[in-house]
Order: structure tokens, then sequence, then C-alpha cells
């Protein structure tokens, strides 16, 4: 049976225009390149499946591609309902993966897709969210039987992974891809903080400038958020539950304060938690008429929708990706792509060029869990500094750019005690 035989996509036909994005991203991805040039002369997963889920676009599909070449069966299907895109999807059955996605389906036929990722039976797993290992170990045990391990994309995947080691419940090693170097310090703060802000400009068509954004959340991604915030002119305020982040983004020159204070002065909310319920019914009572609200963590359950809703008269939407709430009391709130990542739902997801790291890890971690998943036993792990180096020194050679090292005298006094 052909690839294109076992898909389910939304229109094959759609694959001309697929092929263009995935080659327009692989000539910005030269470290995932020169990973896969390495992939098909050593051939790691040779012989081996793989399911991945991702929020399907044109840089997913590349790493896609990069695992193929190293031998692998590959499957695919997405991470969230509305930031697949269908001409993607069609490219890659046409390249040899297959794939289980399709732009907004209903959230039984989304989860009926990540099941039928999983039952092509992977060896290894590359999941963003945590929703294949779910699977894996609730509903759907039986098909956790010959995975190897995998590795994770996001914050909220390592927190639900984390639980379930602690549970004792977790049934193969999983590498925290998020957790490393390469991919916090740039995918989180420069990827989130540019890719954010463009899916909310071209959503909205409004000036950020002299407005007020409140960004709920400190961590790497609301960093980048806040950052790009000041330099597009917005007076930026900073919500946080960690007294050491307030403290930092206090210090970075942003003004801190209780999400109750700063929901009567924002004009754009941003929500970077990884919690639910952060934007909620009490908030709502003192926003400004106007008052935008968008999402940027992996599930939609930061703003609280169902509260919103109760305490609104009449619902509709207004733009593309623009819901528009009228308040019993006349003010009108709005939310940006149902709540969900405004960057990938509403944006193409963050630029090729930080992708290009981020995957480089995937790719590699994926060969690193393969290579010893006997020995790493039922843990989550975290990606050894050796390839948060490498990958960092790949991209520091495709900018034409290099470092010093020590020299032997240097690493000498760097390791005695006795040296002054």
């Amino acid at each position: 049976m052909t690839t294109v035989e076992k898909s389910i996509v939304a229109d094959i036909t759609l694959a001309p225009e697929g092929h263009l994005k995935i080659d327009w991203v692989q000539a910005h991805m030269p470290v995932l390149n020169r990973i896969r040039e390495q992939f098909e002369k050593e051939q790691p997963f040779k012989g081996l499946k793989v399911a991945i889920s991702l929020h399907l676009e044109a840089k997913t599909a590349y790493l896609a591609k990069v695992v193929k070449a190293g031998g692998a069966e590959v499957t695919i299907t997405g991470s969230n309902p509305l930031s697949t895109q269908d001409d993607v999807c069609a490219a890659l059955v046409e390249d040899g993966i297959t794939v289980f996605a399709k732009y907004n389906p209903s959230p039984e036929e989304y989860k009926e897709l990540l099941i039928k990722a999983l039952e092509t039976k992977p060896d290894l797993i590359i999941d963003d969210g945590g929703d294949l290992v779910s699977i894996l170990h609730s509903e759907r045990k039986d098909l956790a039987v010959q995975v190897r391990g995998g590795a994770e994309e996001t914050t909220t995947g390592i927190l639900r992974l984390k639980a379930m080691e602690k549970e004792g419940k977790l049934e193969f090693p999983m590498v925290a891809v998020n957790d490393a170097f390469c991919k916090y310090l740039f995918d989180n703060r420069y990827g989130t903080g540019q890719s954010v802000w463009d899916g909310i400009n071209r959503t909205t068509n409004l000036v950020v400038a002299g407005k007020t954004v409140v960004v709920v959340g400190y961590g790497w991604c609301g960093k980048g958020v806040a950052m790009r915030a000041k330099g597009l002119g917005a007076n930026v305020i900073v919500t946080e539950i960690d007294a050491i982040k307030g403290v930092e983004a206090y210090m970075d020159g942003f003004a801190v304060m209780p999400m109750l204070e700063a929901a009567k002065l924002g004009d754009f909310f941003v929500t970077v938690t990884g919690n639910r319920d952060v934007i909620r019914g009490e908030h709502y009572k003192v926003m400004k008429d106007g008052a935008i609200l968008s999402n940027a963590g992996h599930f939609d359950v930061e703003v609280n929708k169902p509260e919103l809703e109760a305490m609104s008269s009449s619902k509709r939407t207004v733009r593309r990706n623009i819901e528009e709430y009228q308040l019993t009391d006349g003010r009108k709130v709005y939310i940006l792509a149902e709540g969900r990542l405004v960057n990938l739902a509403a944006g193409d997801g963050h630029p090729a060029e930080i992708m290009d790291m981020t995957f480089a890890l995937q790719a590699m971690s994926l060969k690193y869990v393969n290579d010893e998943y006997k020995k790493l036993g039922k843990t989550v792990v975290n990606v050894p500094y050796v390839l948060d180096e490498q990958v960092a020194r790949f991209k520091l050679e495709s900018l034409g750019t290099s470092i010093d090292s020590l020299t032997e005298e240097q690493k000498m006094y760097l390791d005695s005690w006795a040296e002054h």
C-alpha cells in the first residue's frame, strides 16, 4: 500500500504548493541539512518506524524528511487542530511519508488521527505537548510495547512527562528537547517573540506602538514576547507567580503587577504560562472595551473561554481568526485563533532559521535515544550537552562565524585549585 493510499489528508492535489513551502525552509535550515547528509550516510534509523506529532507545517515537514533520510519509515500527524497546513501534508505524502492530519478536524477526529499514527507501531516517537505519550499510557497501552523512546518538544509536554515519571508510570525514556540550551534560548525566546507578533499583526492589522501589552508569564517564551512588544513600541506589563521571574521582568524594564490590575490596563494580552485559566472571569469584568486576547501556550486552556461565553450576550467572527464577545454590559472582548497558539493557528510559526536548531536537536536526540534506550531507563532525559554544543557549532559555521578555544594552559588553570 502506498503512502497516498494509507494517508488521511484533506486534498492531495494541494501538494505542489506544499513542496514550494518545504523547499523554501530547506534552503534556510543549514544545520538540519548537514545532519541530513550524516543520516543519509549512516542510516541510524534503518528498519525502524518513527511516529511524529508536531505542528504540521513546512519546517516540521522537513524534519520528517530528514528522519526518513536516516532510513526510517515515517508517519506524521498534527499536534494542534488549527496549525496543520493541508498543502504541506499533501506534499509529504508525495515524498513517501504517511500522513494522518488535516486542518481543523473535530476533537474526535483529531484524536483518531493521533491514534492512527500510533497504530503503525512505532519504535521511536517525536511528541509535542505529550499527546502521543498520553495515548500510549492510557487507552492504547498495547501500542507502547515496542516503543524504545522518543523526544518531547515543549514545556507543556515535559511537565506532563515529569508528572508521569514521578508517579512511576512512564514506560520508556523521553528526551526533554525543550530544556536544551539551543532550544529554549533561541526557539522559545527569539522564535516565539517574533512569530507571536507576526500572528497578531497579520490577524488584527492594528498598530502595537503606544498600546499596552500584558504578557502573562515570564519564562523564555514570555521574555521573547515582551522583548518584541517593546521593540514594536508598546508599553509592556508582565504578570507572574514566580517572584524571581518577577524581579527579572522588573529589571528588564517592564511593569510587574497582579493579573487583576493588569487586566484593567491591557490593550493586547498574550498568555505564555502552560497553565490553565490565567485569564478568567474576574479579569473579563474589568477589561477595557476592545481588549484583544491571545495565547502562545500549547493548549487552548490559558484563556478561559467558557467563562467569557457565559458573561457574553453575543459572539461572532469579525475577521478570520478573530472572535468578538459582546459582554452583557456592552463591552467587547476579542479572542484570536480560538485561544490556540496564535503564532501557528494564525501564522506560520517560528522562523526557519530558529527551527533549524530546534529540529536539529530533535533529530540528534532521536538518534541518541535509539542508541542508548536500553541504558536510559523509563525516565525523562536531558539532551546531552555535547549534542547541544554541536548544534551551536554547526549554526556558527553556517553563519561563517567562529569562536576561540581554550589553550592547554587555560584548561590546566581551570582544572586546578592550586593555580593562581
